[in-house]
């Protein structure tokens, strides 16, 4: 599949953290609760990113071989003053500077340590890309602002947690996806607002031998449909299927399914 270039995930990146900052600073409560992160409230998901973002960034710069400790990142835990928007919003602020500038120096074929075997610069800058992404959606949705997410932003999110599920069913035997093996079941997810080449469309394949996916247009076992962005969001599981913005066409089970055992993100 097509991925971006690695300037333009760096450019996401700061793009994506100028967002969240903007939700940070709107004058919303900050110990508002987030509903698709229970367990945060808007500042512990700020707080939780930021520190991410520079977890993230000390590796890059620092090639690391194996995983930073979180103790060793300078600041990730954030400001001392709890419920201080300016203080936590020029937090944010650095640390997507850290993480932006460390990637583009390093570029994306150096080398690094990641969880996913994919050691390199390059891989982080697509992860952080979506990390921020979606977790932004979780801070726009929960202040009750509007979101968007540019459409070729929002198909590699797609893309990218499609593949981690498939290394997730190579690599990690207890993992939940092997759950989803079974007999012949196909997920359409299609994005109605995009050009017809099926670069926002996926088939999802759920057999015996587990998980494949490939771009495209065919009749499925449950479809997916509306606009990209809340395409995405329902695939995250940040909107629920019954939201008016999207609509489940056939064996919506088989699609509820997939959101429990195929948990990324």
């Amino acid at each position: 599949m097509t991925r971006l270039a690695h300037e333009r995930y760096c450019d996401e990146i700061a793009h994506q953290v100028g967002e969240l900052r903007s939700v940070v600073t709107s004058g919303t409560d900050l110990s508002r609760a987030v509903p698709t992160t229970p367990d945060w409230s808007l500042e512990q998901l700020v707080r939780h990113l930021g520190g991410a973002l520079r977890w993230v960034a000390l590796m890059v710069r620092t090639g690391a071989e194996r995983e930073t400790p979180e103790e060793d990142v300078p600041g990730f835990d954030g400001p001392e003053a709890r419920g201080a928007a300016a203080a936590l919003d020029a937090w944010l602020a650095e640390s997507g500077d850290l993480v932006v500038g460390a990637l583009r120096e390093a570029g994306p074929d150096a080398r690094v340590w990641s969880w996913a075997g994919v050691g390199n610069a390059g891989f982080w800058a697509r992860r952080m890309t979506h990390e921020v992404t979606v977790h932004r959606a979780d801070a726009t949705l929960a202040a009750g602002l509007p979101y968007d997410v540019a459409p070729e932003v929002a198909a590699d999110a797609v893309d990218e947690w499609l593949e981690i599920v498939e290394w997730a069913q190579r690599t990690l035997p207890d993992d939940e996806v092997h759950g989803l093996r079974g007999p012949l079941r196909t997920i359409h997810l299609h994005a109605t607002d995009t050009a017809p080449d099926g670069a926002a469309e996926w088939l999802i394949r759920l057999d015996e031998e587990g998980v494949s996916w490939s771009h495209g247009h065919e009749k499925a076992t449950v479809a997916l449909r509306g606009p990209l962005t809340w395409v995405l969001l329902a695939f995250y599981r940040r909107v629920p299927l019954d939201d008016p913005r999207i609509e489940v066409l056939g064996e919506r089970a088989v699609l509820e399914h997939w959101l429990e055992r195929a948990t990324f993100g």
